[in-house]
C-alpha cells in the first residue's frame, strides 16, 4: 500500500485592521507514505511483519506545512502553531503473532515504532479521509499516537468484539524525523472494538500518555470514540476525542465528521467538519497566551473534489482541490482572534494524488 499527494496550499494572511500580518501561509509540499507487509505460518500461529515509511522529512521543508489553527509538537525548539509537522521516515516496524483458540483469536503485537491501541484509524489511513491531503485539526486529540515507540499490545478477538490492552512510550517523536527514537514503556492504553455488520466499525478507547509534549510538563489522559463506515459506494467517519491535561487540570474536546462520496467511476466529493477546543494557539507567545482564554472554540468546514485522470503502471493518478473556511466560536473568541486571523480565515489546496493499486485488484480498478 502506498500513496502520495503533491499539494499547493494558499491561506489567508492579509493585513489585519490593526496593520499586523495575519497568520497563514502558502507552500508547495508532499504528504506520502508506503506500507509493506508479509505473513507466514509459524509455531501453530501466523506471524505478520509490517513496516511503514514516509519521505515527508524531505518533501515537507521547514519541519511543517501551513494549516490554520493546527497545533502540536515542535520545530526548531519552538511550538508549532498554524502548521502540521511531517511524519517520520520510520512510521512502523512491527510484528504480530496470531493464534486461534477455539472461536477466539489471540493477537500479540510488538513494535519498536508502531501504533498502540488508542483511537480510531489514523487519518492517513482512514477511507473517509482518502482524498484529503491535510491532517485533521483534532489529530493530537484523537489519533496522534499512531507513531509511538516501544509498543506492545495483546488482543482477544471473538466474532464481532475485539478487546485490546497494552503499553508504549508516551513521548511524541522528536523533531529529527530521519532518525529512530526509543523510550521506556511508561504509558498504557485499552480499546474495545465492535464490528456490528459488514463495512461498519466502532471503537472506544482510553489511555494515559506520560509527558507526551517535548515542551511542557504533565501527562495526558485521552479518551476517544468513533464509528467508521467504508464501502465502494461511500465512506464516512464520526470521531470524538477528549484530552485531559494533568499539568493544567483541564480537558479539551474535539469532534470530526468526514466522508467521501464517489460520483460515477472517476469523481469523488469529499467533506469534513471539525469542532475543537484549541488550547495552544499562542504557545509560541507565552506572554500573550497568559492574557487570553485557556482555549478557543474553532470550527472548520472543508469541501473538496478529486478527479481520477488515469493510471501509471499500478498507480491511480488523480487531481483535485479542497477549500476550508473557519469559524471562531463566540463573540469573545472572535474579538480576541480577529486581529490575528482576520474576519474570515480560509485556505485552499490544489493537489496531484498518486495511489498504488495492487495488481490483483486491477480488474476492479477505476
Amino acid at each position: 500500500m502506498a500513496q502520495a499527494f503533491v499539494v499547493d496550499v494558499q491561506q489567508s494572511h492579509e493585513n489585519s485592521p490593526s496593520g499586523t500580518l495575519q497568520r497563514g501561509g502558502d507552500k508547495l509540499y508532499s504528504t506520502n507514505w508506503g506500507m509493506l507487509g508479509a505473513q507466514h505460518a509459524l509455531t501453530g500461529g501466523t506471524v505478520m511483519l509490517r513496516t511503514m515509511l514516509s519521505l515527508e522529512p524531505a518533501t515537507i521543508t521547514d519541519r511543517r506545512y501551513p494549516e490554520l489553527f493546527q497545533v502540536g509538537e515542535t520545530a526548531y525548539g519552538q511550538p508549532i502553531v498554524d502548521g502540521q509537522h511531517p511524519h517520520n521516515l520510520l512510521m512502523e516496524i512491527g510484528a504480530m503473532d496470531a493464534y486461534t483458540i477455539g472461536k477466539t483469536v489471540l493477537n500479540l503485537y510488538y513494535a519498536p515504532v508502531g501504533d498502540p491501541a488508542l483511537g480510531p484509524t489514523a487519518f492517513p489511513h482512514r477511507a473517509s479521509a482518502a482524498e484529503l491531503p491535510q491532517a485533521t485539526l483534532s489529530h493530537h486529540d484523537e489519533d496522534s499516537t499512531h507513531i509511538s515507540y516501544n509498543v506492545v499490545t495483546a488482543e482477544l478477538a471473538r466474532r464481532s468484539v475485539h478487546i485490546e490492552a497494552g503499553g508504549f512510550c508516551g513521548r511524541e517523536p522528536g523533531e529529527n524525523r530521519w532518525n529512530f527514537g526509543f523510550g521506556p514503556m511508561d504509558s498504557w492504553t485499552s480499546r474495545l472494538t465492535w464490528l456490528p455488520a459488514r463495512n461498519w466499525q466502532a471503537q472506544i478507547s482510553t489511555g494515559r500518555l506520560h509527558h507526551p509534549e517535548a515542551i511542557g510538563s504533565g501527562d495526558e489522559e485521552r479518551t476517544t470514540a468513533s464509528v467508521e463506515y467504508a464501502s465502494r459506494e461511500r465512506t464516512a467517519s464520526v470521531i470524538w476525542g477528549r484530552a485531559y491535561k494533568t499539568a493544567g487540570r483541564y480537558a479539551v474536546n474535539a469532534i470530526t465528521a468526514e466522508g467521501v462520496l464517489p460520483i460515477g467511476r472517476k469523481n469523488d466529493l469529499t467533506g469534513r467538519f471539525e469542532w475543537s477546543q484549541r488550547d495552544e494557539l499562542f504557545a509560541d507567545q507565552p506572554a500573550l497566551e497568559s492574557t487570553l482564554p485557556r482555549w478557543f472554540d474553532i470550527s472548520a468546514y472543508t469541501a473538496g473534489y478529486t478527479r481520477d485522470i488515469g493510471r501509471w503502471h499500478d498507480a491511480d493518478i488523480g487531481v483535485g482541490a479542497n477549500a476550508s473556511a473557519y469559524g471562531m466560536g463566540n463573540s469573545a473568541d472572535r474579538d480576541a482572534l480577529t486581529n490575528i486571523y482576520g474576519n474570515r480565515p480560509w485556505g485552499v489546496s490544489l493537489y496531484l494524488r498518486v495511489r498504488l493499486k495492487p495488481a490483483s485488484n486491477a480488474a476492479v480498478a477505476r
